[in-house]
């Protein structure tokens, strides 16, 4: 089985955490890839789909990895187009780094916004910014060293340690305990 390519799972990392986090994006849910029927004749593969509350309508999730240069106004103005031809309500465009100038202003014109993910998340260890949110994921590995020590007293041993004077009593289980 081959492996995964970093933009697949970075597809599946933002579908993941757009779900877990969907109440703050006005979402019902995320869904995962899918085809969506166009008007103009053709079906579009989408990254994602966010559900609006209530089910009243969907976004289109646009996922772009791209780490050395930001997204343009072309790209976003495709994501437009898909949004108007499928009858979204709009969509998020989720990347590493922020939208150049023109991105940005069709972004705001045609209800599209920006998350901004590191292109290497996973599921538990994250940095989301959405508006003015940061959502973090962080892991931690905690070590933990206990040693046990078990002592035995027969029933008659008992008899005969409760029968001492309390002192003597409390000398004998400190001794016996430290010497487990």
């Amino acid at each position: 089985m081959s492996e995964k390519k970093s933009w697949q799972t970075y597809e599946e990392v933002v579908t993941y955490l757009l779900n877990k986090f969907a109440e703050h994006f006005g979402l019902e849910c995320v869904e995962g890839k899918q085809h969506v029927p166009g008007t103009c004749g053709t079906d579009w593969e989408i990254d994602a789909k966010g559900v609006a509350k209530n089910g009243d309508g969907f976004l289109i999730v646009e996922c772009r990895r791209y780490t050395t240069s930001r997204l343009d106004q072309e790209s976003v103005a495709g994501l437009a187009f898909r949004i108007q031809d499928t009858g979204a309500q709009g969509g998020f465009v989720v990347t590493p780094l922020d939208l150049q100038e023109g991105a940005k202003k069709v972004a705001a014109h045609e209800n599209i916004h920006h998350v901004i993910l590191d292109p290497n998340s996973t599921t538990n260890q994250y940095v989301l910014r959405f508006l003015k949110k940061v959502f973090v994921g962080v892991t931690a590995s905690v070590g933990i060293s206990a040693e046990a020590r078990v002592g035995f007293i027969s029933p008659e041993e008992t008899k005969i340690i409760n029968a001492m004077p309390q002192a003597e009593r409390e000398a004998f289980m400190e001794n016996f305990m430290e010497n487990l």
